[in-house]
C-alpha cells in the first residue's frame, strides 16, 4: 500500500549488500533453531531487535528455553555473552563494576576500575524483576546511552550492545515491577509460549541425547553494526509515518479526540519513544522481508511486541478484561484506512 508518490526511491542502497545481509540473518535463524525448537516468532523478533539496535524483554514460564535462546543467539552471532542472575540482594556495582584493588605488573596492587558483566555485547538479565528498583535502574544508562558512569568517569560499552531481560510471569512473589522509564527502553516484549505436543517431542529428542555443540558463528559485530546502519536508511513514506504519529495520539487517554475505550480504560498511551520503536522495528521487518521501504503490513507485524509492554490498563480496564493488543490493532487499522 505504500507505492504512492510520496514513497522515497531507494537509490543509496547496495542491493547486493542487503541481499547478503538478509541471507546471513536467515542462516543465523536456522542456526538458532538447531538448538531452540518451536519459537520461530520470538527468534525473528530477537533478530529484528538486534538489527534495529533495540533491547528485548523476554517473558515466559519456567523451562521453555529463555536462557538457552539467548545463549544460542550469542553463539550464532559471534558476540560476547554474559549472564546476570538478578536477585533481591544484587547491588548496582554487581552489574556495572566499580573501583577495586587490582594486581599490577610488579606484584603489588593498585586502585582501578573492575568491569562488571555489563561490559559485553549480549547481556542476559535473568529474572530482572527480582532485583530492587535501585539495581534495575543500573541498566538505564547502559541501555539508552551504551555507556556506564562510575566515580565520575564515563566508559563506553562494546558495540553492538544488546540486552535481553527475562521475566517469569507465574512466580510474582518477591518481585519488583519494572519502572515505566525502563520498560519503555525495551524495543520489544516477546512472549515465549509453552510448546505443543510435537514441539515437546522434538525438544525431548534434542536435549536428552548426546549433547550438541553451540552453532558456529554466522555473523560478527561488524556485520551487525552494518545492518543497524542499513535499517535506519530504509525509507518510510510520509503517509505511513503519519499513521504512526496519529496512532500515538489516538492512544493518549487525556486526548479528547482519542478512542472512547482508550479514554475509559488506559492509564497512559504510546510515548514518542514508543512511536520511534514502532518505526524502527517496521524498517527492520521490511528489510528482513527483502523489501526496501516500510509498508502498513510491517507496522502490523511488529505492533504487538512493540506496544504490549508500553500500555497499562487502569483498574476499570483490568476489571472489564480489556485486551490492549487487540484494541491497539483496531486503532492502527483505523488509521491505516484513513491514510489509504
Amino acid at each position: 500500500m505504500n507505492g504512492r508518490p510520496d514513497a522515497i526511491a531507494v537509490d543509496s542502497f547496495d542491493r547486493a549488500q542487503i541481499d547478503a545481509m538478509v541471507d546471513a540473518l536467515r542462516r543465523t535463524r536456522a542456526a538458532i533453531e538447531t538448538r531452540v525448537v518451536g519459537q520461530r516468532q520470538v527468534v525473528d523478533q530477537l533478530l529484528l531487535a538486534l538489527i534495529a539496535g533495540g533491547h528485548v524483554l523476554l517473558e515466559g514460564p519456567p523451562g521453555v528455553g529463555k536462557t538457552l535462546l539467548v545463549h544460542t543467539l550469542g553463539a550464532a552471532t559471534g558476540l560476547s555473552f554474559r549472564r546476570v542472575q538478578f536477585t533481591p540482594d544484587l547491588m548496582p556495582a554487581d552489574i556495572t563494576g566499580g573501583m577495586a584493588l587490582l594486581p599490577d605488573a610488579r606484584g603489588g596492587t593498585r586502585l582501578g576500575f573492575q568491569e562488571g558483566p555489563v561490559f559485553t555485547q549480549v547481556l542476559l538479565a535473568d529474572e530482572i524483576n527480582r532485583a530492587t528498583p535501585r539495581t534495575q535502574s543500573a541498566l538505564l544508562e547502559a541501555m539508552q546511552e551504551h555507556t556506564v558512569t562510575v566515580a565520575g568517569a564515563t566508559m563506553k560499552l562494546p558495540a553492538p550492545f544488546f540486552v535481553l531481560a527475562t521475566q517469569n510471569p507465574i512466580e510474582m512473589d518477591g518481585t519488583y515491577r519494572l519502572p515505566e522509564a525502563q520498560i519503555d527502553r525495551f524495543l520489544f516484549k516477546s512472549v515465549m509460549h509453552y510448546p505443543s505436543e510435537a514441539e515437546l517431542h522434538d525438544i525431548l529428542g534434542l536435549t536428552t541425547g548426546v549433547e550438541r555443540a553451540d552453532p558456529a558463528p554466522v555473523l560478527d559485530a561488524d556485520a551487525i553494526l552494518a545492518a543497524q546502519r542499513l535499517v535506519r536508511m530504509v525509507p518510510i513514506a510520509a503517509h505511513v509515518q503519519r499513521t504512526v504519529a496519529r496512532l500515538a495520539l489516538a492512544t493518549q487517554p487525556g486526548n479528547p479526540a482519542a478512542d472512547a475505550e482508550v479514554r475509559r480504560h488506559f492509564r497512559f498511551g504510546l510515548s514518542p519513544r514508543g512511536a520511534q520503536a514502532l518505526v524502527l522495528a517496521a524498517k527492520a521487518h521490511a528489510l528482513l522481508a527483502g523489501r526496501y521501504n516500510v509498508a502498513f503490513e510491517d507496522l502490523e507485524a511488529v505492533l504487538a511486541p512493540v506496544l504490549r509492554h508500553r500500555f497499562q490498563l487502569n483498574y476499570e480496564g483490568e476489571a472489564a478484561g480489556i485486551d490492549p493488543e487487540a484494541l491497539c490493532l483496531r486503532l492502527l487499522r483505523a488509521e491505516m484506512k484513513a491514510a489509504a
